[in-house]
């Protein structure tokens, strides 16, 4: 058994239109929702960071301000601790909180440490000292992510008015993140909002734009769905049609130039064909009867003797071939005057048992067996040309007997509600399967006599009185000539 493979039907001009809008809105609302969530975390950060500068240098300003006013450059930690109160109100002034710490990393005032100071005994740690100092401004900023604290730690070494540093400042800069979230999430909420809209209303332009681009291509599908060899067939017309729809609307008319005037031309080969055929047939079937009468004139001009007492004889015989030959010549004319011009059927009820059985008379009805299912079968029908098919058929059957063989010709009507059949048997040699597509040619036989017209001056009268031929055949066995006719009802 053999699987077919269906393959998936081709995505039409239009849906591909379609798709490819829907899909450019899809990808620019990506890469702008990207880009603008990628600058608005990077804003963020810079604003802070700048808060966070401008922040410490007001502690700074404050914290230099009163080192100076106490003197405590270069002085122990003791001393530091005298003014304590001054350095705690830094905290409520400018509502934040710091630490001071030596440039060995001693703490001077705590009040905010990073869980690392913490567990580092309140101090920095050699590697925290390290990054500071080797910074070109001694100011390192350090981002903590934990649990519990997540901020911008600014370490800064503090100097004095001749450039001497004497402490290092901490300052921890704490973001509202809930803030920025919540204004981040509103943002990208009012974003999908615009971008849903702006999805229906691609959606509907999309439609109709692509709607309208492909209803040209939709002409002109149509139009050569119903193109053909044997009709006029239509130009297109078009207005405000793009320059490729023109273009291609052109070439389609100029097809249909090309069309006609092809068909024209196989019209008119066709017909010169036909008539060089035909003539050239009927100057074969002349040339047939004309060759025996030339010999026999010859002939009898050589042999004629005017003292012959049978001259009477052999001018009668010479006059009976003449005739003979004469009637075969205008036997050939007559049969093609029929076929070339087949007189319109005369319709009239008959009763076809009747005239088929008066039809095969004519024939020796040893050899013809005839039967009908029904006593009358009642059709419309010419008389003259049923006789003539029936004739016909018989004697084609006859003579695909080979000699020395005993004919059996059938000849049987059949009824349907809607329609009759006569079929027409014989027992003759069978039509070989190369020739069949050849049998109601007019011009085609496989006799050694005849022209060759009979089968197709009887497909012409079938099809005039709307019915059908066909017919099976078995070599060395026999055809059977089957004739359909529709029942017409009264």
């Amino acid at each position: 058994m053999i699987n077919w493979v269906k393959f998936p039907e081709r995505i039409s001009f239009r849906m591909r239109l379609f798709m490819v809008m829907i899909g450019m809105l899809a990808i620019a609302g990506l890469l702008i929702l990207g880009t603008t969530t990628i600058q608005y975390e990077s804003q963020r950060e810079n604003y802070h960071l700048g808060r966070l500068a401008r922040k410490e240098i007001q502690i700074v300003r404050h914290i230099s301000y009163l080192t100076s006013k106490h003197n405590l450059v270069n002085q122990p930690v003791e001393v530091w601790e005298q003014f304590s109160s001054d350095f705690e109100k830094i905290n409520s002034i400018h509502n934040v909180q710091y630490s001071l710490f030596t440039l060995e990393g001693n703490p001077i005032f705590i009040y905010h440490s990073p869980l690392e100071v913490v567990a580092n005994n309140y101090m920095l740690n050699n590697s925290l000292l390290q990054k500071i100092k080797e910074t070109n401004q001694g100011s390192y900023i350090e981002h903590y992510r934990s649990e519990i604290d997540n901020f911008h730690a600014s370490y800064q070494i503090l100097k004095d008015d001749l450039n001497r540093p004497y402490a290092i400042l901490f300052f921890p800069y704490f973001e509202d993140v809930s803030f920025s979230e919540n204004e981040l999430n509103t943002f990208i909420q009012n974003l999908y909002q615009i971008y849903v809209l702006l999805l229906i209303g691609v959606i509907f332009i999309a439609y109709f734009l692509s709607r309208f681009v492909t209803r040209s291509l939709d002409t002109i599908k149509v139009r050569m769905g119903e193109m053909r060899l044997e009709k006029k067939n239509e130009k297109i017309h078009l207005k405000n049609a793009t320059r490729e729809i023109d273009s291609l609307v052109k070439s389609y008319n100029k097809m249909v130039d090309d069309l006609e005037e092809s068909a024209t031309k196989l019209a008119k080969t066709e017909r010169q064909q036909a008539w060089q055929e035909m003539a050239r047939q009927v100057a074969h079937e002349i040339k047939n009867p004309l060759t025996p009468m030339r010999l026999t004139i010859q002939s009898f001009q050589h042999q004629y003797d005017p003292n012959d007492p049978e001259n009477k004889k052999k001018l009668n015989d010479f006059s009976s071939l003449l005739i003979q030959q004469i009637d075969t010549m205008s036997e050939v004319a007559e049969a093609f005057s029929n076929f070339a011009t087949l007189p319109k059927p005369k319709m009239q009820t008959c009763d076809l048992v009747e005239l088929t059985r008066m039809a095969l008379n004519i024939f020796d009805q040893e050899h013809i067996v005839f039967s009908s299912d029904q006593a009358h079968i009642y059709h419309k029908l010419d008389r003259t040309q049923w006789t003539r098919v029936i004739t016909n058929l018989v004697q084609n059957a006859l003579q695909s007997v080979p000699k020395g063989k005993i004919p059996h010709i059938g000849v049987q009507l059949t009824t349907e509600p809607d329609k009759t059949f006569l079929s027409i048997m014989d027992n003759g040699n069978g039509i070989p399967p190369e020739i069949k597509g050849k049998v109601f040619e007019p011009k085609f036989t496989t006799k050694t006599s005849g022209m060759g017209l009979g089968l197709g001056i009887v497909k012409n009268i079938i099809e005039s009185h709307k019915g059908r031929i066909g017919y099976v055949s078995t070599l060395k066995k026999g055809t059977t000539f089957t004739i359909t006719l529709p029942r017409e009802e009264n």
